[in-house]
């Protein structure tokens, strides 16, 4: 898969396989060096290119990183487990597996820090991993009205505000319990927080604890 990293410049045509060659080759220094100590010459060492090739493609660490943790949350599907709470569960549990790995962890955390001093680099991350995973969203709520789960929205500016709340709710509280937290996000977690997003908070309090 051809990453979305610089745009294209005139000359020779980038390759697919140089491309993915070096977004691994981040990930795994990511591993086994931090985010501190990840430099450019040795992801090109690692995925056997030339340094220039890198710095044809990126413009410097941060966008890599960005780039190849991106293509981690492009793994994310939803699933279809014939409910939409089911659906929810399976997206979440996937997403905070994909959070758990050392290398997603270590790399979103440094970019997030990062970005907080530089615009451009927020904006990245905000095309190349939030609203490249709002398809999900959209998708699940499309499903959802057709088992007749949600109500249609008519209004196209409601929907996409709604898209936005629903997605910003999710990945809020996964990265939250995962990586600030530190919690497990288990089966009962995400089905308790999916029962939460699904019925409100009044609901969600007044409602008996099973057992009792």
């Amino acid at each position: 898969m051809q990453s979305r990293a610089a745009a294209s410049r005139p000359g020779r045509p980038r390759s697919a396989a140089a491309d993915a060659a070096i977004l691994a080759a981040t990930r795994e220094a990511l591993v086994e060096l931090g985010w501190s100590k990840l430099t450019l010459g040795d992801v090109a060492t690692r995925a056997g290119v030339a340094k220039t090739t890198l710095y044809r493609r990126w413009s410097g660490k941060n966008e890599l990183v960005v780039d190849a943790v991106a293509e981690l949350f492009d793994e994310l599907r939803l699933p279809d487990r014939g409910t939409l709470a089911a659906d929810i569960e399976g997206v979440v549990l996937q997403f905070a597996t994909i959070l758990a790995r050392p290398e997603a962890r270590s790399g979103l955390m440094a970019v997030v820090a990062e970005s907080t001093r530089d615009e451009a680099l927020r904006e990245r991350i905000r095309a190349s991993i939030v609203d490249r995973q709002k398809h999900l969203v959209l998708q699940g709520r499309v499903r959802a009205q057709k088992r007749g789960e949600l109500p249609p929205e008519p209004d196209p500016e409601e929907a996409a505000r709604t898209v936005d709340l629903i997605f910003d709710v999710v990945a809020g509280a996964v990265v939250h319990r995962t990586l600030v937290s530190a919690e497990p996000v288990d089966a009962t977690w995400a089905q308790s927080f999916t029962a939460l997003l699904l019925n409100g908070l009044t609901a969600a309090v007044s409602s008996p604890t099973p057992g009792t």
